[in-house]
């Protein structure tokens, strides 16, 4: 299919992300490192959307409901004086499940169970955790909600769910993006099936 323009932001860093813990869908809130990325992230998605010429107020708005995501959208919002849409917080932007495996360490579990960014083949986008989604399923999810977006919008979202971004808007080989490690603190431009970063100075990249 083909995907509208969009800015997106993946939250602020939390301390399970300091940790390198799987945090999937746990509602675990930003750190003090995450509130300042997220406040970094106002100006230079502001600047970005002056620079092309985009009204912020005729725009759509989108994050997760975990409130790491909430969270960072509302402190890049505060960043402009100008009157925004409602965000619309949907589920289908909510990181991948890890099912049973949340709350564990990286380095806690076997390898039949679960591998680290860094460590996996192409086959580990459809790796399944027990109770949890594989990055495919998040796939399915992401492109019925892209089929609704109207047009030019503002993303707040997770890690996991870049990796699959970069996956069905780019083509990126599956290999490539579940090893990728996306960055916070970061505005990522996704323009005609093309992604380029912008970093606010405040960037870390901290594995989902």
């Amino acid at each position: 299919m083909s995907w509208p323009e969009f800015y997106f932001a993946r939250h602020g860093e939390t301390e399970w992300n300091r940790e390198r813990r799987y945090q999937g869908s746990r509602d675990i809130p930003l750190n003090a490192l995450g509130r300042l990325q997220a406040d970094a992230n106002g100006p230079l998605l502001r600047d970005l959307l002056a620079r092309d010429a985009v009204d912020p107020a005729a725009i759509g708005w989108y994050a997760s409901p975990l409130s790491r995501a909430a969270e960072t959208m509302e402190r890049m919002r505060a960043a402009f004086d100008v009157t925004l849409p409602p965000i619309i917080f949907d589920d289908r932007l909510k990181e991948i499940s890890f099912g049973t495996l949340e709350g564990y360490l990286h380095d806690e579990l076997p390898p039949e169970l679960a591998q680290a960014p860094g460590h996996r083949d192409a086959e580990y986008w459809y790796h399944r955790p027990p109770e949890g989604e594989n990055y495919e399923d998040v796939a399915g999810r992401l492109t019925t909600f892209a089929e609704q977006l109207p047009g030019l919008s503002v993303i707040v979202a997770h890690g996991g769910i870049q990796r699959v971004l970069r996956h069905i808007v780019e083509g990126t080989p599956h290999a490539e993006v579940v090893n990728w490690p996306p960055p916070q603190g970061v505005i990522a431009h996704f323009r005609d099936g093309h992604m380029t970063m912008h970093e606010s100075g405040m960037s870390s990249v901290q594995q989902a």
